[in-house]
């Protein structure tokens, strides 16, 4: 009879974890977070908070998509800010009617997004981990407290680049959409006779949406030169990913989305150029799609680039850095012709 992973012995969880390495060539600290990122997943989505809550980014392209050879190691979520901020939204347009509104209703997705995770989202996550007998540890993070740390005992470990923590990252500015519910399992899952790993069905954030955000981001930091945060270079890998991928004409096609990223990102994630000039996202997404970095920008994100391949964290074969941005060079081309041409 099967047995649950982690209902496993630690002798045998680790020897699960060595015969899936073996299988799967991919390195056991990495298989055993994931397993970590795929429970965490399904506590949070097969509770009442499921009806409020959006899995986007690199993870859901991985995990959901197939589309990346990535290892993704945290959860981004969008918890709808028609639940969050309801007495400010409504029901209606989820953007604001300007900026000075846009300011309000992010000053009070601040105030309330802390409490609201550690009231709403941390004791589902208690209750899963004492339902399953684990003995993880959660923490609240994050400059913004925005952030909760699944701390897990962690049998393996690589370099240190990939910490034993799965941090599920909130955010509260949007609604999600559109989305779709989809499956997500372990890495190992099939790899290991007799083990059943965790399994969970989240709603997913559509690969368009993933796309133009992740695009617009990029836009960015050419015009910036500056790494927000280590891994930075993940977008890139996962951009170029989605151009090799069934799914970019259709991403790169959808105005709709590619408008409405716009719209949002003028509103609540306003930026300014090196020369201290705010970013236009309009043109951005309309045709002047800029994702390919210069100089010592460009040498920046080889770095963090190079710390990624390091740790093993692309699991696939990873691109070398030159022609990762070669392959960016052309997904920008395309989704700008493509936005020409309507």
């Amino acid at each position: 009879m099967a047995e649950r992973f982690f209902a496993l012995s630690t002798a045998d969880q680790r020897e699960v974890l060595e015969q899936a390495r073996a299988r799967t060539d991919r390195p056991t600290h990495l298989l055993e977070k994931d397993v970590w990122v795929v429970w965490a997943l399904g506590a949070l989505f097969d509770s009442p908070l499921a009806a409020d809550l959006t899995f986007k980014g690199g993870t859901s392209l991985s995990k959901a998509y197939k589309i990346i050879d990535r290892f993704s190691e945290d959860i981004d979520l969008t918890c709808d800010i028609r639940k969050l901020i309801a007495d400010l939204v409504g029901d209606d347009d989820p953007l604001p009617a300007n900026r000075s509104q846009a300011s309000k209703w992010t000053k009070a997705v601040r105030e309330r997004l802390p409490g609201w995770i550690a009231d709403q989202v941390r004791p589902v996550l208690e209750a899963a981990l004492s339902r399953d007998g684990l003995q993880a540890t959660l923490e609240i993070g994050g400059a913004e407290r925005e952030k909760l740390m699944l701390h897990y005992p962690a049998l393996k470990r690589g370099t240190g680049y990939v910490p034993p923590v799965v941090t599920l990252e909130f955010g509260g500015r949007a609604t999600g959409e559109p989305h779709q519910v989809l499956p997500v399992t372990c890495d190992m899952d099939g790899h290991v006779e007799g083990v059943l790993f965790p399994i969970a069905s989240p709603v997913v954030m559509s690969v368009a949406r993933t796309f133009w955000e992740k695009a617009t981001a990029a836009h960015v930091y050419c015009a910036q030169g500056r790494i927000r945060s280590e891994r930075y270079a993940r977008h890139w890998h996962d951009l170029a990913a989605i151009g090799r991928s069934a799914y970019f004409a259709s991403a790169a096609g959808d105005r709709e989305v590619a408008k409405a990223v716009a719209e949002h990102k003028s509103y609540f994630f306003a930026e300014k150029d090196a020369a201290g000039v705010v970013i236009d996202y309009f043109p951005a997404a309309a045709g002047g799609l800029q994702i390919v970095p210069e100089g010592v920008a460009r040498e920046a994100l080889a770095a963090d680039y190079a710390s990624m391949l390091a740790d093993q964290v692309m699991v696939g074969s990873a691109l070398p850095f030159d022609e990762l941005m070669h392959a960016c060079a052309e997904v920008a081309a395309r989704a700008n012709a493509t936005a020409e041409r309507q």
